[in-house]
Parts: structure tokens; C-alpha cells; sequence
């Protein structure tokens, strides 16, 4: 995982991004949130699971039918299922060691 900290490479809601090999920050004070970088982790363990382009794929297409089921962007973003899965077990730091190969899968 490469960390870059640049607050003008991301949009102004965004606080980070998972982006494999690379996570973007808004703010190196974030690489001392354990959480917060224990979500990008799973997203960045998600996108090896998936080798990488079809994860983007996958997470358009169904932020995209979220989109169009909630008809909401930030209830369509939460209801995604890699997203789901990531604010889940974001607070359990021990998650990664134990966690089941395409484990997102369950969040669909």
C-alpha cells in the first residue's frame, strides 16, 4: 500500500480513497485513524480479490442500480456491498487475518 496525502487530488467530501496500489488522504492526520484505514485496507483487499479493473466496474454498476433503487447518492454509496462490508468490520482492526476470501460477496 503507497499512501499519498493531497488534498487537492480528492473531491471535497471525500477524506480518503482506496485506490490499488494506492491509498489517497486529504490529510496525513489520517494515517493515524486506525478505522479509517482499516476501511481502505478491506477496499484495497477487496480490489486484489477482484484484480483490480473489474472491482471499478463492479462498484460503478452498482452504485448505479443503487442509485436508481434509493434514488439517493449517499444511500446508494452506503448500500454497496463492498462499502457495506468495509463499514462493518471497519472497527475490527483483526479483520483482514481472518476475513474470507470474496467475503463481500454476503453484503449483496
Amino acid at each position: 500500500m503507497i499512501v499519498l496525502v493531497s488534498p487537492f487530488l480528492l473531491r471535497k467530501k471525500f477524506t480518503g480513497i482506496a485506490l490499488w496500489p494506492f491509498l489517497l488522504l486529504k490529510d496525513s492526520a489520517l494515517k493515524a485513524d486506525a478505522i479509517f484505514m482499516n476501511h481502505e485496507r478491506i477496499h484495497l483487499r477487496q480490489q486484489i480479490e477482484l484484480l483490480v479493473l473489474p472491482f471499478y466496474l463492479w462498484y460503478g454498476i452498482e452504485y448505479a442500480l443503487r442509485l436508481v433503487q434509493y434514488k439517493n447518492r449517499y444511500t446508494a454509496y452506503r448500500n454497496i456491498s463492498f462499502e457495506r462490508e468495509a463499514y462493518e468490520k471497519e472497527q475490527d482492526i483483526l479483520y483482514l487475518k481472518k476475513r474470507k476470501f470474496w467475503s463481500f460477496f454476503r453484503y449483496l
